[in-house]
């Protein structure tokens, strides 16, 4: 699984960071930190934080393929 934000279209926003804190992180100004390639087993919590995200700045691509969140 690897995880992209978009950081152009990220607000600080900070919703992925309670879905799943052990991968997502604002530090000082909205300055976001993510783990680009989390292990598969967190999937979900990942799922959560892409769906949570106000602006769909997460895409989340397993095996070739781009899953983006429904608006």
């Amino acid at each position: 699984m690897r995880v992209v934000v978009d950081l152009n279209r990220c607000q600080g926003y900070a919703q992925c960071c309670y879905a799943a804190p052990e991968h997502f992180e604002v530090r000082g100004h909205e300055i976001l930190f993510y783990d680009p390639a989390p292990p598969e087993a967190k999937r979900e919590q990942i799922e959560r934080a892409q769906q949570a995200c106000p602006v769909r700045a997460i895409e989340v691509e397993s095996a070739g393929l781009t899953e983006e969140a429904e608006l």
